[in-house]
């Protein structure tokens, strides 16, 4: 079954994590959705760790170390 998540585009949070711009979080809910239908049950920390991925915050090899290490529990 489908699960939603909380999304406030006002407030510009997904699941509580701030986003700098409504393009920045649409980019990321749309990463996020995609993947729900693969599975993907996000967590408020996997929503800050694919933010600051998108941001050029974290580099790839960061995001794939997090996912090797499941940091996004």
């Amino acid at each position: 079954m489908f699960k939603t998540i909380d999304i406030d585009r006002d407030r510009l949070t997904i699941m509580g994590v701030r986003f700098s711009s409504l393009e920045a979080l649409e980019s990321a809910a749309n990463a996020i959705g995609s993947n729900m239908f693969e599975g993907f049950e996000p967590t408020p920390k996997s929503v800050e760790i694919i933010r600051d991925y998108l941001a050029e915050k974290i580099s790839l090899s960061d995001l794939i170390q997090f996912a090797k290490e499941k940091s996004y529990v």
